[in-house]
Order: C-alpha cells, then sequence, then structure tokens
C-alpha cells in the first residue's frame, strides 16, 4: 500500500477517534436520561403519547414495542410509494411504485438496509424521499441504538426485570442525538455543493446532440426481453438533458450519520450532486463510523469500565485495517490479464496506476477502497465506486466485512451489539479450554444465554446461504444474472449477504428490481434485523436479572491484548467458517482464472 494511502488510513482513524471521544459523553447522558436541557420538551409527548417514562419494560416488552413500531413503519412507507402519484411535492410527476418494488423499499429502509433496486431520482417523489425514505432512515437509526442500549443496561444491571422504555429510548435517541448531528451535517454537506431543492429539474440545452440507447419497457413497467433472455433495446436521440435534483443534502446526512445507506440519486455517494468533492467524501467516512465507534465508549462508561469499550474497538480496528490494506492492495495492483495482453503491467499504464474501473477520478483508487471498506464494514450500503468492478480480491473484502455480520464497527447500534455477541461467545469457548463456567462483566454465560447467541450467530448464514441456493436454482433468479460463471454467482452471493446482514449495499451487474429478487431480498432483510434483535434483547433481559458475581484468580480478563486476540479470532472463525465453500466458488475460483499460474 502506498504511503499516502497509510497517510490517508492514519488521518481518517485519528479523527474519528477526536470526534467520538467527546461524542460519547454527550450520547451516554441522553441514554441515560441525564440530559436535563431536553427534559421540559419531552414532557408535552410523553402526556400527548400517554407514556409514563419512568415505568419501564422487561424484554419481551420492549421486543414487542419494536416489533410493532417497525411493522408500523412498513405499511406507512408502502401506502405512501403505492400513492405518490396523488400525493403533493411531486414536481416530476412520478408515477406509483410497482408493488413488489414498494414492498421491498418498505422493508429496506425500516430494517436500516436501504437496499434499492430502482433509481432514486426517477421513480421517488419528493415527498417519498423525505417524509417516507428520510424519515426512516431517521427510526432505523434509532431502533439499532435503542436496541444496544437495552443489551448495556443487561450488563449494567443486576436482578432487575427490566430493560428500559422502548417509546422513551427511540424518543431520546432520535431527537437529542440523530436530529442534531444531521442537522449539522446536512448545512456542512448543503455548503460544499450538495443539492438541496425543491425545485423541478432543470431541463438544459447540450453541447452537441446525444445519442444513446436504453431497454423497451413493457406495460408491465420491466425492461423487455428477446426469445433468448436479452434484454431489447432501442435507440434514442436529443439535444437536451434533464438533470436531476431535489432534497438531498438533508437526505444524506442521517444516511450516512445512521448508517442506512440508501442514496437520493441511482449512483449513490458517486454521484457528482450527492458527492462532489474529495472533502465531502471524507466528511461521509467519517460520519459513517462516528456513532459505532463512540457507542463503544458508551459502552464503557455504562458498565463503569472503559476499557471494556477500548478492547472492542481495538479488536474492530485491527480487522478493519487489515481489511483496507487487503482492497487497496488488490485494486492498486490492477487486472492481471492485461499482462497477458501486453500491456506494461510495472506501470498500470492503462489503469492510472491500478484498477480505476469503476471509480470516480475524483476520488481515485486509495479513497475509494477505503470506502469500500467502511460502508461494508459498518451496515451502510453507500457507495463511492462500482464493487462489481473491483478486482476477485478487492471485491471480497466487502463481501468479506458484510458476512462477518458487520461486527466490525457496524450499523449504529447493531455493530456493537453484535460484537457483544462475539465476546460472550469468546469468553463461552475460553471457560470450556479451561473448564470452568463463563463469565463477562460479572454475569455467567449458561445455556440461555447460549442458545439465544447462536440463534443471533446462525440466522444470517442460513438466509445468506439458502437465499443464494434458491436465487441459482430458480429461473427467475438465474435470469437477473447478466454475467456468467463466479463473477455472476458473487452477484448474487453479495445480494443476499447484502440483504440478510441489512448493508443495503450491491455489486451491481445483477438485474435485482423484479418480482422475485424483491421479494426474497424483503424477507431476508425483515429477518435479518428482527430474528437477530429478538434474541439480542432476551440476552439483555436475562443478564439484567442475573446477580453480579465476584471476580476471582480465575475470572478471564476482558480488556487486554489477550481478549482482544481471542475476540478477533472468534470474530474470524466463526463468522466466516460457514461462508468458506460460497467463497470458494465466487471471489477465490474467479482470482484463479485471471492468474492461471
Amino acid at each position: 500500500m502506498t504511503a499516502p494511502a497509510w497517510m490517508q488510513l492514519a488521518t481518517y482513524l485519528a479523527l474519528l477517534l477526536l470526534i467520538a471521544w467527546p461524542l460519547a459523553r454527550m450520547m451516554e447522558a441522553v441514554i441515560q436520561g441525564r440530559f436535563t436541557a431536553g427534559a421540559r420538551w419531552e414532557q408535552p409527548l410523553w402526556r400527548l403519547a400517554g407514556i409514563d417514562p419512568r415505568q419501564e419494560q422487561g424484554w419481551l416488552g420492549y421486543a414487542t414495542g419494536l416489533l410493532v413500531f417497525n411493522g408500523l413503519g412498513v405499511i406507512a412507507l408502502y401506502a405512501l410509494q403505492r400513492l405518490q402519484h396523488v400525493l403533493p411535492l411531486n414536481p416530476q410527476g412520478m408515477a406509483a411504485v410497482a408493488p413488489d418494488s414498494a414492498f421491498n423499499t418498505a422493508i429496506s429502509f425500516v430494517t436500516n438496509t436501504n437496499w434499492q433496486g430502482y433509481g432514486g431520482e426517477s421513480t421517488m417523489s419528493d415527498l417519498t424521499q423525505m417524509f417516507g425514505l428520510t424519515v426512516q432512515n431517521f427510526l432505523s437509526a434509532a431502533t439499532g441504538i435503542v436496541v444496544v442500549s437495552a443489551l448495556i443496561r443487561g450488563f449494567a444491571r443486576h436482578g432487575a426485570q427490566a430493560v428500559g422504555n422502548v417509546w422513551v429510548d427511540l424518543t431520546r435517541v432520535t431527537l437529542w442525538i440523530l436530529l442534531p448531528l444531521s442537522f449539522v451535517f446536512a448545512l456542512v454537506l448543503a455548503g460544499q455543493g450538495v443539492v438541496q431543492t425543491l425545485s423541478p429539474y432543470p431541463e438544459l440545452q447540450t453541447v452537441e446532440p446525444l445519442a444513446w440507447q436504453q431497454p423497451r419497457i413493457g406495460d408491465d413497467g420491466q425492461p423487455v426481453t428477446d426469445a433468448q433472455g436479452q434484454v431489447v433495446l432501442e435507440d434514442r436521440q436529443g439535444d437536451t438533458q434533464t438533470l436531476a435534483v431535489g432534497p438531498v443534502a438533508s437526505q444524506l446526512a442521517i444516511k450516512m450519520i445512521g448508517t442506512n445507506g440508501g442514496g437520493f440519486f441511482n449512483a449513490n455517494s458517486a454521484h457528482p450532486y450527492e458527492n462532489p468533492t474529495a472533502l465531502t467524501n471524507f466528511l461521509q467516512m467519517l460520519s459513517i463510523f462516528v456513532i459505532p465507534t463512540a457507542l463503544c465508549f458508551v459502552f464503557g462508561r455504562m458498565v463503569g469500565d472503559l476499557r471494556q469499550g477500548w478492547a472492542l474497538l481495538a479488536a474492530m480496528t485491527v480487522v478493519f485495517v487489515v481489511a483496507v490494506v487487503a482492497a487497496t492492495v488488490a485494486e492498486q495492483q490492477g487486472n492481471p490479464v492485461l499482462a497477458s495482453l501486453g500491456v506494461d503491467q510495472q506501470a498500470g499504464a492503462t489503469q492510472s496506476g491500478g484498477n480505476m474501473e469503476g471509480k470516480e477520478v475524483r476520488f481515485g483508487i486509495n479513497a475509494s477502497t477505503l470506502f469500500a471498506a467502511i460502508t461494508t464494514a459498518a451496515s451502510c450500503g453507500a457507495v463511492n465506486a462500482m464493487h462489481d468492478s473491483f478486482t476477485p480480491l478487492g471485491g471480497a473484502v466487502p463481501l468479506l466485512l458484510i458476512q462477518l455480520g458487520e461486527v466490525i464497527f457496524g450499523g449504529v447500534g447493531s455493530g456493537l451489539y453484535g460484537m457483544l455477541v462475539f465476546a460472550l461467545m469468546a469468553v463461552f469457548i475460553a471457560g470450556l479450554m479451561i473448564g470452568r463456567t463463563p463469565e463477562y462483566l460479572g454475569k455467567k454465560i449458561e445455556t440461555h444465554e447460549m442458545k439465544m447467541i447462536s440463534i443471533v450467530i446462525l440466522v444470517t448464514p442460513l438466509l445468506v446461504l439458502l437465499g443464494t441456493a434458491v436465487a441459482v436454482l430458480a429461473e427467475a433468479g438465474r435470469t437477473g444474472i447478466a454475467n456468467p460463471g463466479p463473477h455472476g454467482f458473487t452477484e448474487v452471493l453479495y445480494a443476499l449477504s447484502s440483504a440478510s446482514n441489512n448493508n443495503g449495499s450491491a455489486f451491481a451487474g445483477l438485474s435485482a428490481n423484479t418480482p422475485f429478487y424483491n421479494t426474497l431480498l424483503a424477507v431476508a432483510m425483515w429477518f435479518g434485523r428482527f430474528a437477530v434483535i429478538v434474541p439480542v434483547l432476551a440476552i439483555a433481559g436475562s443478564l439484567a436479572a442475573k446477580k453480579r458475581i465476584a471476580v476471582t484468580e480465575g475470572t478471564l480478563p476482558t480488556h487486554g491484548p489477550l481478549f482482544v486476540v481471542l475476540l478477533i479470532g472468534t470474530v474470524l472463525l466463526v463468522g466466516l467458517l460457514n461462508y468458506v465453500p460460497a467463497l470458494a466458488l465466487g471471489p477465490v475460483v474467479e482470482h484463479l482464472m485471471l492468474n492461471p499460474r
């Protein structure tokens, strides 16, 4: 990896730590109910909703509240998409979204996945973008934070029957953490040139006439195919260009801060109106990790031992740095096939020093690979380059980060509660080695906790592998694969991994906006989110009810280098073992095909 790439990575990590440390203090005060400045604003809300903020819930009531809340969100967002053609704030006259696409999108944004099988600027009205997608960006992010808050209370409390009040937690996290951060960040982005307007799309005269081909669309709204299954193209020409604009900065801010990822534009953060400069690109990368990093410190503060938070952060950082180095080196080396064609591989003359395919020139390889690692380590899904155009090993890095369960920093809340589950697994493995009942932060890890941990760890691999098998076996699934062979298989595997782990980024190249994929991925997204959240809350309730046991000479320290190494090993071994055969069929085979020697 080149010196500029190392400097960029070091600067990024230093600034991330500098921002996250003070943010953690504010977040901990909000979660603990000590943010007195907001108290007088909250009281009218509690009275209006009939909520007693002092009355807490057990884990089952907490989980039920979240399921009902998010279920209503799916219904509301689905209805908004289906009715947008008769609702206001639709200057371009966008039609109603197709039922299967609306269903997929509703579940996608409610689960913090933000998978997009559509072009945002050509499908969604301003009303849907603002009151549908952006609102769910806030609420889905708040859901992740309140779940990890409940789990941390489980560790911090002893002999308790409650883990918090879900309605109070959701309100406070949204009002006093996500909204202020997003408001300030949106102003910064708008000041840097990110579009923010409610005006209709302007139509401008081009310098010279344009000619292009585009898929012919049938009466069902889907591309027409011929007898061989190929998309039928039709010739078009014109001398004007319509520029898509809209309320982008306001959606972009929470998209990044809430690790959502759904962009206003189809090109996402590769679009110049959504990510115009190297500075906005760097700020967006910082915003993705800032809350997940701060939550590690919040965890340390709430359990009364900051070293515990530092240990989790260290494990995340080590794996993340290795991933960034691997992806950057693979892309800087370029495509080895060019050497066999007689191209000067030493300088990589035709690729500007490496594999620039699918990357924006204004970002280059270093910023593109760092962004790819960040967005897939977190459950964000925003992209500033096309992962489909990465080299096989370079593209395998984002795929692996997703398949780890996105616990390497991870999404807001979801990353930390995923890593805490692996921490519980790590102490269980250590306990088996020495024949001692495992314990973590003074809480014994027993049969009930291990059953819930098993569900959390196994549910996403089952969704990914079974979903991929269904997609490649079904005719409707194979029809969407544009690239035959291992690369096409990787595209399907990536799509199911992204959906099941609630990432939302796409490998591209897969035609996924079909009834088959919209339904399959929606099911994967829903269960990938809530089949994990419910057992995590069950663990929180069980731990909160336990008495804290005293530290003895046989207690495994969970704040030192030994535990960090054990945790990293557990994440890599348990998190990736299920995927090895599938990875061998995809990126591994493709890499060997490009490097026959």
